[in-house]
């Protein structure tokens, strides 16, 4: 297994993926909507996704944004988007993507990672924690839908 850095010529692997992501939560299949996404995020610089690979297959992609903690003056990174196929699950592909965040955070001499996950992905907390990350219980977290 490889772990790259998407770029333009990883597109249809990304969005391939990135359209599974989102059909597992629940939203109608747009290869179409995936592709101008991924494509955008990529050429406008927005965000870093990285696929896993194995032998020209994509197993499975994680896609972090930008952000800073203004209190820190740092860069800070959130983890929106981990997803892995289903034939690949269980073979540690999200752990080596969860590695590579961190390696871009560490590079970037980031304050850290912030993600969020369903209360019930009892198997995602599960691989978060067990890679150091904890539990916020100090802040509340609001969402204002448009």
């Amino acid at each position: 297994m490889q772990i790259i850095q998407a770029t333009l010529k990883d597109i249809d692997d990304a969005s391939s993926l990135f359209n599974e992501y989102r059909v597992f939560y629940g939203q109608q299949s747009d290869i179409a909507g995936a592709k101008a996404f991924i494509e955008e995020r990529i050429k406008k610089k927005e965000s870093v996704i990285y696929l896993a690979v194995d032998k020209g297959k994509p197993m499975g992609f994680i896609q972090l944004y930008p952000i800073f903690t203004s209190v820190g003056m740092k860069r800070k990174w959130l983890l929106n988007d981990l997803f892995v196929g289903e034939a690949y699950r269980r073979n540690g592909v999200a752990r080596a993507l969860m590695y590579q965040a961190k390696a871009l955070a560490q590079q970037a001499n980031a304050a850290g990672i912030l993600l969020e996950t369903m209360k019930d992905n009892t198997k995602a907390q599960a691989l978060y924690e067990s890679l150091g990350y904890k539990k916020e219980d100090s802040v509340y977290f609001y969402n204002l839908s448009l």
